[in-house]
């Protein structure tokens, strides 16, 4: 038992890697990572039998708990209240729209009866944050397009599991009224938006009043509110995910302590979610089977493309200023993500007579639509003439270096007794130009260093350097003792 639970941490530590370093081709191409994560999954399949569907929905449904929340925590309130009533008309009315376009093509396309083809419609129904930016990303897109994308992404997805949880309800029901669902999509979406404020402003006021021992900790208790805003909201039949959206708007828009540990960890721990759902999708999948439907999934790819999502798009857009080629690229940028195939297996798990074939489907509908539209985005916009000739606006230093976007970096070194540079001034140093020191953390407190500065025993200097001088600034805290003091020298 020892042996194969070895095994298997190795293979665990072989995908995470992997996956990793597959997002580097991904940048390349244009192409989201979801595409080489999932193929990943599939590949496995051939090695490994996988059919646990509820394991899979639940580590579905914790994955976007996260990159929602994080999601969320990266949006601008500045940058979204302009487009703030074109997102959300894309996000309800563009998902009905697209949700009827593809119901219809479902019926004639997989023979299924109309609650079923509308199904089919609601789970493709939203868009995916994180695959439309992984692609737009570094391109001076016009920021009231990707604002307008990144608010319809993060909150299309409440309206898209509501309309695949009822239809669902409709086909196991069919006598269930009209009005019940019209309510209940009130409640929903009132009670998770009230939660997610609530519980926002209440883990802001804690976070910042709270004295933990350990910074690292602060990353913990915010994904912990979090999970508590999915879980309460869950628990009284609201939007869970559109809570723990809006409770991510909240923490990010506000004055919050150790900000920036708190975003750092939560894009990383994003990464590692989305990397372990779309593996455990792709095992979840039977190759031959999609083979079986490939042309229905292709084609009604297509019509999600070139019919559907343009439909809801120009229809939700219809009365605001935006011109027919930002209508078009909005459009097109409607890449499909995690939702749909998680969607996909709530029919699965209902035991419905075509689970399975919706599964295949949507994942064959999914998969293209990154593929297709994820490679073509950026020449799109080229084409189409938004992408703007300046540079956007500057990120700060710290995001530079944090987001690994610079040649630089910052190290911190605990300075002790043996250290050359202990009880010298900065000046008799004789620092290279392009090594700085800036700052130095003495007894809890900030010393800005100026030439005339003595380093002392104990204290933590702060250093700016080139990567490529990593060891030659590290040869200036080297003692006689060779690399004894590298121990404490650590990137921030």
């Amino acid at each position: 038992m020892t042996h194969l639970a070895d095994q298997i941490i190795l293979l665990l530590a072989a995908l995470l890697l992997i996956s990793v370093f597959s997002t580097k081709f991904s940048t390349r191409f244009g192409m989201p990572a979801l595409v080489l994560f999932i193929a990943a999954g599939m590949v496995l399949s051939h090695f490994i039998y996988f059919n646990n569907v509820a394991l899979t929905q639940l580590a579905g449904i914790f994955a976007l708990v996260v990159i929602l929340f994080e999601g969320g925590m990266q949006t601008s309130m500045k940058d979204i209240r302009p487009v703030m009533k074109p997102a959300l008309s894309l996000a309800t009315l563009g998902v009905l729209v697209t949700t009827a376009v593809i119901g219809v093509f479902a019926k004639f396309i997989l023979g299924v009866p109309w609650a079923e083809s509308f199904l089919i419609g609601a789970i493709v129904g939203s868009t995916d944050a994180a695959a439309v930016f992984s692609v737009l990303g570094g391109k001076n897109i016009d920021k009231r397009l990707t604002s307008t994308l990144e608010a319809e992404s993060g909150s299309n997805d409440p309206m898209a599991v509501f309309l695949t949880v009822s239809l669902i309800e409709w086909v196991q029901h069919p006598d269930t009224a009209v009005w019940s669902l019209v309510l209940s999509f009130f409640w929903e979406m009132g009670v998770g938006l009230l939660i997610g404020i609530g519980v926002g402003k209440l883990a802001v006021y804690l976070i910042n009043r709270i004295n933990l021992d350990s910074t690292g900790l602060y990353p913990v208790l915010a994904i912990g509110f979090a999970i508590l805003t999915y879980g309460a909201s869950a628990m009284i039949h609201s939007s869970g995910l559109l809570a723990v959206y809006v409770m991510g708007l909240v923490l990010g828009n506000s004055e919050l302590m150790y900000h920036r540990t708190i975003m750092n960890f939560n894009h990383g721990f994003a990464w590692m979610m989305q990397i372990a759902m779309f593996i455990l999708l792709g095992l979840l999948v039977f190759p031959q089977e999609l083979a079986a439907v490939a042309w229905q999934g292709l084609l009604l790819s297509v019509i999600l493309m070139v019919v559907a999502r343009p439909a809801g798009v120009f229809l939700s857009l219809l009365f605001t200023r935006f011109s027919l080629r930002e209508k078009t690229l909005i459009s097109w940028a409607g890449l499909r993500g995690a939702i749909p195939i998680v969607l996909a297996t709530y029919p699965l798990l209902a035991g419905l007579p075509h689970g399975r074939l919706f599964f295949n489907v949507v994942f064959f509908v999914v998969l293209t639509s990154a593929v297709i539209q994820g490679t073509t985005i950026s020449p799109l916009a080229l084409r189409l003439r938004l992408v703007g000739q300046e540079p956007q606006s500057q990120p700060s230093l710290m995001e530079l270096v944090a987001l690994g976007k610079t040649d630089s970096e910052f190290n911190h070194i605990g300075i002790e007794q043996h250290m050359p540079i202990a009880g010298r001034q900065i000046a008799e140093i004789g620092l290279p130009e392009d090594i700085l020191f800036t700052a130095i953390i003495r007894n809890k407190s900030i010393v800005t260093p100026h030439g005339s500065t003595v380093i002392e025993p104990g204290d933590t200097v702060y250093v700016l350097s080139p990567k490529s001088k990593r060891e030659e600034m590290r040869d200036i805290f080297r003692s006689g003792k060779g690399r004894a003091a590298e121990t404490n020298i650590s990137s921030v």
